[in-house]
Order: structure tokens, then C-alpha cells, then sequence
């Protein structure tokens, strides 16, 4: 007998504003689920809370506390019902009605091409725009011509599936419009071509900014923090510790460290990488910005992890994703600056969720004017990254060619998420600014979560 499809993804909202909603999902195990139900979670701008995880290796139990951030974002539920269903192993032939979402052929690849006046702050409001529309940016390529307009190649996947008809694609077309207003030119919705394939390899990198991002040694960066500030220093703590004698079957892995976002996916990503399963599992609630994660695992033969190498390799990686969610830095161009981010891209090819959303929003927040962007897949210390670059315009604001500035926006012996970037960034303006921007010590967490 099977589930039915309504017991197998519950969501109950929150009775009072501000409330968490309660997503709890019941169906057969998999390794990796964890992860993907954690990255349909934050591609729909929400937060994870808290949560608690139980499998008897066959059929599992996943309760998610979640709140939308910003809270005035309009989740649309039965989306994100539908988007969960698609990634839970059927319950019975009749599971799923949508079976095309479970099917292995990726989805199909659309290109968006945007014709703009330039303005500050417009990438941002598009990508907005395919976020709302549970629209998944892939690549993109972003020009500015010497006559002050932009063009905008967005290469986008659906979550709905739906980009094949018109009215999907009308729908599209109707909401940038609407958001851009006068500063649209024109906008173009079609299949993607070989330009595609094209896009996939990344243009070069600077040996000292590749360096910078994929070096194999940003755990010894914890040891060099005696300049930093108590809130500074703070971020870069994390612990892994193990623990073989309270199970018989199972290797307790007790995790701790400053709460930051995606952290649980994070987590669930890289054990998913290593083909771990996780029997039990709690993410407590954040406790003086710090969390608490307790996680009981077994090797996908049954066994417990006893070889001290896999332990080794394993609090390794976690401890790094942990420090490390994304890697930043600012590299000369000539007379451009240069922005780099890059995160790890899942062993399945899937990209960090919404990691373009939260730099361009970073950037339109500092005043800060992007001359060209780019995203592209790049091969590095045994892994692939998404790399995401971006050619900054000199703001009144903040001059981007002072160098102490600079420094402050980057420094290599500690800053590695672009959030504490920003942080340090923001640090230099005047006060008045932290009235406007959110990336203050204060509000660092809140911002971030």
C-alpha cells in the first residue's frame, strides 16, 4: 500500500504572523533527500529554523520549521508543496500525478533576453522578478554598451515546467515589464540555443583571485584572527566532534558554530557528496546566534563511520563548509574592479540556491553599479564551482579604487562569505548608512539567515 500524496508533504502555517510554518514530510528514504528538500526550501526565499530528522533506513520522518525572508514575501505554498513532492521516492504508482518533475532528463534550458537603460539597482529587480516566478537562473551574461544600456542574457529553468507555453511566457514578459518600466527596451523569451553550451565553460580567472577562492587551506585562516573584532572573531569558530559509543549502528557527528544561511543545506550537501546517510538528525534553534546540530550517520553499507581517514576527511569538509559558504574576493581588471564569488556545485550539478539574488542585492543596497555580470561552471582543487563575476562601477558612495578601502572589503586572513564582506565594507560609511544598509554587526544574522 502507498501514501497518498496529500499525507506525503504536510504544510501548516503559522497561526500568528511571524509564526514559522511547519513543513513535515513523510515517505520513503533516499540518500541525499534531506538536501534536496532543503534547497526547494531556500529557492522559495525561505529560512529554515529548526529541524528534525528520523529514518529507519527505509522509510523516513522530516520536520522543517521555516519562515519566509523577507517576511513580507508571498510564498506561494502550493508550489512549494508541489516542488517537494517531485523530489520524495514514490509511494505508490499513483504517488504523484506530476511524475515529469522525478523524471532524469534535465529540465529544459530558456533564454531570456532583456534590452534596458541602465540604472542602479536593475539587476537586482530582475532577478527578483525570475525568483518570484519560481524561475532558476543558470548563466547569465550581462553587457553594458557605451550609450548607457544593457543587455541581459538570462539563461533560466522553470520550476514549474511550464516555460513551453505562451502564457507562462507572456506571464514573464508582462512582470519585468511591469517592475522595469520605462528603462525596458525590449524582452525576449526562447529556447536556448548553442549559446548555451557556450556559456557553460568560465572565462579566465587571475592566478592570485583563484587562489584566493579555491585554495585548500582556509582552515588555517581560523588561526590568524587576532585583529578582528569579538564579532568577527566569532564567525569563524566551528566544531565537529565524533562519537562512536552511544549507538551501536550509528556515528554521532555533534556540530557548532555561528548560525548563518543555508547552513543545514550546507550541511545536508556535503554528506550527500559523500554518500552518507543520516539516521537521525536535530538542527536546534538558534541560541546567542549559534546553532546546534546532532546528527547520527551510517556509510551507505549500514556501518558505522570507524576509519579514522573517513572521520578525518569528513569533520574536514563539514568544518569548511561551515566557515566557508561561499568564496569572495576583489581582483584589478585594469581600471575595473572585479568581484568574484564562488560556491561548490552539488556532485549532481546543482548550483547554491539564490546566490546571485543576494550579491546583486548586496550591491544595489551599497549603491553600487555592476557594468557586466557573468556566471559560468569553473574546475578547481578537485571540484566544480559556480563562479559568479561582476565588473563594479565607481560609487560617490564609496570609491572602490581607494585602496584602503579595498582592504577593508577584503581581507584574506578571515573574510570568506560575502556577507561578512559587506559587513566589513559597510563598516567604512558614514553612520547615517546604517540607518539604510542591513549589513551592520547588529544585523548580520538577521540579514543573513
Amino acid at each position: 500500500m502507498g501514501v497518498h500524496s496529500d499525507d506525503v508533504v504536510l504544510i501548516q502555517k503559522g497561526k500568528q504572523p511571524g509564526e514559522p510554518c511547519v513543513i513535515t514530510v513523510n515517505c520513503p528514504d533516499k540518500t541525499g533527500l534531506g538536501c534536496d528538500l532543503c534547497r526547494i526550501i531556500l529557492e522559495f526565499g525561505l529560512c529554515i529554523t529548526r529541524g528534525d530528522v528520523s529514518t529507519d533506513g527505509r522509510w523516513c520522518y522530516v520536520v522543517l520549521w521555516v519562515v519566509p525572508h523577507p517576511v513580507s514575501l508571498t510564498i506561494s505554498w502550493g508550489n512549494l508543496k508541489n516542488r517537494l513532492l517531485s523530489v520524495c521516492p514514490s509511494c505508490s504508482v499513483s504517488f504523484y500525478f506530476n511524475q515529469h518533475s522525478s523524471r532524469s532528463t534535465p529540465s529544459p534550458v530558456y533564454l531570456l533576453k532583456l534590452f534596458c537603460l541602465n540604472r542602479k539597482g536593475l539587476l537586482h529587480d530582475v532577478t527578483q522578478v525570475l525568483c518570484e516566478l519560481e524561475l532558476t537562473i543558470q548563466r547569465v551574461k550581462v553587457m553594458t554598451t557605451p550609450d548607457g544600456r544593457v543587455m541581459d542574457l538570462f539563461f533560466i529553468t522553470d520550476g514549474m515546467e511550464l516555460l513551453h507555453t505562451k502564457k507562462r511566457q507572456d506571464e514573464t514578459c508582462e512582470q519585468l515589464n511591469s517592475v522595469l518600466g520605462e528603462s525596458c527596451v525590449s524582452c525576449e523569451l526562447q529556447l536556448a540555443g548553442p549559446e548555451y553550451e557556450i556559456q557553460q565553460e568560465f572565462s579566465s580567472i587571475l592566478p592570485v583571485a583563484a587562489e584566493e577562492l579555491f585554495g585548500c587551506e582556509l582552515l588555517d585562516k581560523e588561526t590568524r584572527t587576532q585583529a578582528l573584532s569579538a564579532d568577527l572573531t566569532k564567525l569563524k569558530k566551528a566544531s565537529v566532534t565524533i562519537d562512536n559509543s552511544l549507538s551501536p549502528a550509528h556515528t554521532l557527528f555533534q556540530m557548532h558554530c555561528v548560525d548563518q544561511k543555508c547552513l543545514l543545506y550546507d550541511i545536508m550537501r556535503t554528506l550527500k557528496d559523500c554518500n552518507i546517510q543520516i539516521a537521525y538528525g536535530r538542527y536546534s534553534s538558534s541560541m546567542n546566534d549559534y546553532r546546534d546540530v546532532d546528527l547520527f550517520l551510517q556509510q551507505t553499507d549500514g556501518k558505522k563511520i570507524v576509519d579514522p581517514e573517513k572521520q578525518s576527511t569528513l569533520c574536514s569538509r563539514l568544518k569548511v563548509e561551515m566557515l566557508h559558504p561561499l568564496r569572495v574576493t576583489i581582483a584589478n581588471r585594469g581600471p575595473d574592479t572585479e568581484l568574484l564569488v564562488a560556491n561548490p556545485v552539488e556532485l549532481s550539478g546543482k548550483g547554491r540556491p539564490r546566490v546571485f539574488y543576494d550579491v546583486t542585492l548586496a550591491l544595489k543596497m551599497l549603491g553600487i553599479c555592476i557594468f557586466s555580470a557573468e556566471i559560468g561552471r569553473y574546475s578547481a582543487s578537485g571540484r566544480q564551482w559556480e563562479v559568479y563575476k561582476f565588473l563594479l562601477e565607481e560609487s560617490h558612495e564609496f570609491r572602490l579604487s581607494n585602496s584602503q578601502a579595498r582592504t577593508q572589503v577584503v581581507d584574506r586572513d578571515y573574510s570568506s562569505s560575502l556577507c561578512e564582506r559587506v559587513l566589513v565594507f559597510s563598516s567604512s560609511l558614514q553612520q547615517a548608512a546604517d540607518e539604510v544598509l542591513p549589513f551592520t554587526i547588529p544585523n548580520l544574522r538577521e540579514w543573513w539567515k
